[in-house]
């Protein structure tokens, strides 16, 4: 399902302070509820605020600005003014105060402007506005992938379950996974220093996790991030010169290959037996024996339906159900 631009009924064809480029994903459980409460967005009236008194929003979604992006949205808003509307809710504990859901650069603009901003206030819950704030910028695909997770880590360590993570952010299994991965063993420090990264996808930082697993990397990358040839560079480059000096150090990298693990399995009536190699990376199932290739075919044909019963399983084991 194509994300729908939630404002289009409230602005009609009015263009966005920024190009979005638009992801697809299934809607399903707390996604569709918000979705649906989007829709209701439409009805809404756009009012003028006053910056001052709309806060950011309970969690971070963002490493920093970047000063360009920024610039050219300040630009554009003094010249045309500010075409959408940033979507806020009744401060939860400051009666009088607002949260910004999304638009918080809108926001910073219309503060620096000393103009008011243009927002739909909604009243929303705690979870509705993570899933919306996350919703928009999946949608607007502006963040990078270290920016999603540590979005998703701090809703994590804030109480949210898995799915809601995952709706909030389109994600899937295998991503949560590598995001978790990275966020477990790079410190919220160490990202923060390195920054939003903008031009370093989740391959990259999944190695970067894997040699920060080592204590000693670890202690290596905490003393490099406070030099000042590190922190007066741009935020690619920082990662870029962190890697390779981990990288260098031999800590933490590739081993040899381990030696398989073997084990064999036989029918009861040795109709069927099996030679199992497993290297962690391999796995390797070798049947023999007279019903072998019928065995083996019946296997086949049900790949699909043995995967995605494993998936189901890792999916309890990752939510505790």
């Amino acid at each position: 399902m194509a994300r729908k631009d939630i404002f289009d009924s409230v602005m009609g064809s009015a263009a966005v302070e920024q190009t979005r480029d638009v992801s697809s994903y299934a809607v399903r459980g707390a996604s569709r509820s918000i979705m649906q409460s989007f829709e209701e967005l439409s009805k809404s009236s756009v009012v003028d605020l006053d910056p001052e008194l709309v806060d950011t929003s309970f969690v971070s979604d963002r490493i920093g600005d970047d000063e360009q992006e920024f610039s050219e949205l300040m630009r554009a808003i003094q010249e045309r003014g500010q075409d959408s509307p940033i979507l806020v809710r009744p401060h939860p504990s400051s009666p009088g105060r607002y949260q910004t859901v999304f638009g918080h650069r809108r926001v910073k603009v219309a503060r620096a402007l000393r103009r008011p901003v243009r927002a739909v206030v909604k009243q929303l819950d705690d979870r509705d506005h993570v899933v919306a704030q996350g919703q928009e910028n999946a949608a607007r695909a502006n963040l990078s992938f270290i920016e999603r997770t540590l979005f998703a880590e701090r809703l994590l360590k804030q109480g949210y379950a898995a799915d809601i993570v995952k709706s909030a952010l389109a994600l899937d299994d295998t991503t949560l996974s590598k995001m978790r991965s990275v966020s477990s063993n790079v410190s919220e420090s160490i990202i923060m220093a390195i920054g939003a990264a903008k031009g370093i996808g989740r391959d990259r930082w999944w190695q970067l996790a894997k040699l920060m697993a080592h204590p000693a990397n670890a202690a290596t990358a905490d003393e490099h991030v406070q030099s000042s040839q590190f922190q007066h560079a741009g935020s690619d480059a920082r990662f870029q010169a962190l890697y390779e000096l981990l990288a260098a150090s031999g800590k933490g990298a590739k081993s040899a290959p381990s030696r398989p693990r073997e084990r064999a399995w036989a029918a009861k009536d040795n109709s069927v037996k099996a030679r199992i190699a497993d290297t962690g990376k391999v796995f390797t199932l070798a049947l023999k024996s007279k019903e072998a290739s019928a065995f083996g075919a019946f296997i086949a044909g049900r790949l699909e339906e043995l995967f995605e019963a494993f998936r189901e399983s890792e999916t309890r084991k990752t939510t505790g159900d």
